[in-house]
């Protein structure tokens, strides 16, 4: 038998050998030869986006070539530039536009493919199909569909072009036509307005027919779904026609005719690799049009971004600790993040620092559901009354102004609970955890008005990109975390009047600046983590956070895990059983279960399955875990059962043994020491899929070093700390299952039976 501690240290080997491999494949891969030619690509990594007519030419033209699937071409794009695929296959024409935004790729001159782009329609819609073909017919006699693709695919345009006004007279009906949001020049969304070849050609077609149109941004890969069912009459979204689109579709004549092009890395060692290599020196906002820049997802900054920095790399992240442990391990170059926030991380760790003057200011506001029309005017009543008293500008002060993080005492109501959804990795002045409390501008804010209204209070601590679905699932009554109030966000909740004006900052690394000196602080090796230790852990009680996300942890574990024993228990009974209605229901949960992400699982369970119930969401944790972690555990316990030779059953059955008895005394003990290996692996494996518990706002052991490091912005000792943790729980539960299968493994039983 093997010790525990020598597979530790065999697993650690076996990680740092496969790391070395890695980086070996990678350099040998960054060295490879120039793709310069389509006949480069005949063995290459090639990525599509999935069901595309790019797809389709590029698996025909290409049948050796290694295939990546995408659903985004931007997706594709960065691949390219970070090495991960070496081409993406996708019609010129959206090409053209990334080529436009990242000069360091290039299109091949010789087209993979030729396509035609068409309208969509249900075949059961021959009527309308027939109405717009003729329109299509008189719209390229008079030259309009050439006048559409020279405005909008043709020219090489910075800011989109004029978009033509909306048609204002008598409609005779409505026309619902879906589109993809995220395909320029065809179908984008600029400043909060669809836009694009597509939907100009819609207005055109609209206004020739009579008919009001309505736009239904969607997903691309459910646009065929939505004409099937009649949830739209037609679909304008650069649709490639193909013969396979033909069976299910009807397609109208073709208003462009486009190539299908292969978009590679320009030969040459730039990258964004390189960047990383050599000093920055920045030396003034300009400086950043061309570099690696981190962001928010789902934040304003990032829109700001993608249209005044066309030319720069945008990388996405969850939150600000995440951003400023990019910036210290040189993913980015710059962040940008809240100017107000950057004070306090500057005074917490002088090596970031803000680059120019803030960009923008930006209105921020409160959010609440479109049909809570009386809470909204509740809260903006209560604005009203603390501006009026001072209170509002004495928040200000104190929070904003001076940096006085304390918190007041405010008597909360008794009535029902006003719950409210809050992201405590904004960090402070706005929101933060210290003394294992929320405090912040907008905590109190909250507090006030919860005391205003006569609520109890509770607030739900999620991450900023969950913060909306969680309010329009009616998870939470109202968001406050110094939401930044846009139009596009107006089009799903609704704002109170503004109580804050927020600048964006950019901040960078003291050593990026252009005059940056080259001292660096002398301290020893035991004294910095002693510091780093009592900074981190020690100070504000910050230990507390980490007990509790470890407390949180194991429970979600250990009734996750109790949970999806029992129903594998019963699942494996239903897929053994004689009755096939049984056997098929069983087949029919583990296929599905194991089919879907947990991720994915754990957000349907919160946000869909119990969406009109107020339910824990530690409850809906160990649910979504546990339906997750019995799927794979039933078939442990089949495959374990099935190895067992029959024969011994029906040994046990002549010797008077019932059918239970068999299976308690003779089956199970095997079937024990068989599955006890691989229940081992996938318990573990549970424990680690708890990091993600932090998407439905519970506070884990990972969202406990979120938040430690939001207050503290120290790049890595939190997580190497709970790194440490996690695997004490795993290690600790790896030991004692061991333990378990040596006490019943049959070499020792024999052994404890001759001793007797």
């Amino acid at each position: 038998m093997v010790l525990p501690y020598k597979k530790s240290l065999f697993l650690v080997i076996s990680i740092v050998a496969m790391f070395l491999f890695t980086a070996t494949l990678s350099c040998r891969k960054e060295k490879g030869a120039s793709i310069t030619s389509l006949e480069d690509l005949k063995d290459k990594r090639i990525g599509v986006l999935t069901g595309s007519a790019g797809d389709l030419a590029a698996r025909k033209r290409f049948p050796k070539a290694k295939f990546m699937d995408f659903t985004v071409a931007m997706d594709a794009a960065l691949a390219i530039k970070a090495n991960k695929t070496d081409a993406f296959v996708y019609d010129k024409s959206l090409l053209i536009r990334l080529v436009s935004n990242n000069p360091e790729l290039t299109i091949l001159p010789e087209p993979v493919s030729k396509v035609e782009i068409a309208a969509a329609f249900n075949k059961d819609n021959k009527d309308l199909h027939e109405q717009v073909n003729r329109v299509l017919q008189g719209f390229k006699d008079k030259g309009e569909l050439q006048r559409l693709k020279a405005k909008w695919i043709d020219s090489s345009y910075k800011d989109p072009p004029l978009m033509p006004s909306a048609y204002e007279g008598h409609y005779e009906g409505v026309l619902r036509i879906g589109t993809f949001g995220r395909l320029e020049p065809f179908s984008f969304i600029y400043e909060g307005r669809l836009m694009g070849l597509d939907i100009e050609l819609g207005m055109m077609i609209g206004r020739a027919l009579n008919k009001k149109i309505e736009f239904v941004e969607m997903n691309f890969e459910g646009l065929i779904p939505a004409l099937q069912a009649g949830k739209i009459d037609l679909a304008l979204s650069n649709f490639n026609v193909t013969e396979e689109r033909k069976k299910a579709l009807l397609f109208s004549i073709p208003y462009v005719e486009n190539d299908i092009s292969a978009l590679v890395k320009k030969a040459g060692p730039t990258s964004s690799g390189d960047k990383s290599k050599s000093k920055l020196n920045l030396r003034s906002i300009d400086d950043i049009k061309d570099k690696r820049i981190g962001v928010m997802i789902g934040s304003v900054h990032d829109v700001y971004v993608q249209r005044h920095y066309p030319q720069a790399d945008v990388l996405h992240y969850k939150s600000m600790p995440d951003i400023l442990l990019a910036l210290k391990t040189g993913k980015i170059d710059v962040g940008l993040f809240n100017y107000h926030n950057l004070i306090e991380v500057h005074r917490q760790n002088p090596e970031f620092v803000q680059l120019g003057e803030p960009l923008f200011f930006n209105p921020v506001g409160v959010g609440f559901r479109k049909d809570d029309d009386a809470l909204l005017r509740q809260f903006n009543n209560f604005l009203r009354d603390i501006k009026s008293k001072g209170i509002l500008d004495d928040m200000k002060r104190r929070w904003v102004d001076t940096g006085s993080y304390e918190m007041p005492t405010v008597e909360h109501g008794k009535g029902r609970p006003l719950i409210v959804g809050i992201d405590t990795n904004k960090g402070l002045p706005f929101t933060s955890i210290r003394d294992n409390k929320i405090v912040g501008f907008d905590p109190e804010l909250i507090e006030r008005f919860a005391a205003y209204v006569g609520r109890e209070l509770r607030f739900l601590d999620m991450d900023f990109g969950s913060l909306i679905p969680a309010l329009k699932t009616g998870k939470v009554d109202m968001i406050c975390s110094t939401i930044m109030i846009t139009e596009e966000r107006r089009q799903q909740i609704s704002f109170s009047e503004p109580y804050l004006e927020i600048g964006a900052a950019v901040v960078t690394l003291k050593g990026n600046l252009a005059d940056a000196g080259t001292e660096t602080a002398q301290s020893s090796f035991i004294s910095d983590i002693v510091n780093r230790f009592h900074n981190n852990f020690i100070k504000e009680k910050r230990y507390l956070l980490v007990i509790e996300g470890l407390e949180t942890t194991i429970i979600i574990s250990l009734f996750s895990a109790l949970l999806g024993t029992l129903l594998a228990a019963l699942v494996c009974y239903m897929r053994l059983s004689s009755i096939s209605t049984l056997r098929l229901l069983a087949r029919f949960y583990i296929d599905t279960l194991r089919g879907i992400p947990v991720l994915v699982l754990l957000l349907l369970v919160f946000y869909v399955v119990f969406a009109s119930i107020d339910i824990n969401p530690i409850i809906a944790s160990i649910i979504a875990f546990g339906l997750n972690f019995a799927a794979y555990t039933a078939e442990i316990f089949r495959s374990g059962i099935e190895g067992i030779d029959k024969g011994q059953r029906e040994a046990g059955i002549s010797l008077g043994f019932t059918r239970f008895q068999t299976f308690r005394y003779i089956i199970m003990p095997q079937l024990i020491r068989r599955i006890l290996p691989v229940y081992n692996g996938e318990l573990i494996s549970l424990v680690k899929m708890t990091s993600i518990v932090g998407y439905i706002a519970v506070q884990d052991l990972t969202k406990a070093s979120d938040i430690i490091r939001s207050r503290t912005f120290d790049a890595f000792f939190p997580l190497i700390m709970v790194a440490l943790i996690y695997f004490g729980i795993t290690w600790l539960m790896m030991y004692s299952l061991q333990r378990i299968e040596q006490a019943t493994s049959y070499k020792r039983v024999k052994t404890k039976e001759a001793h007797r």
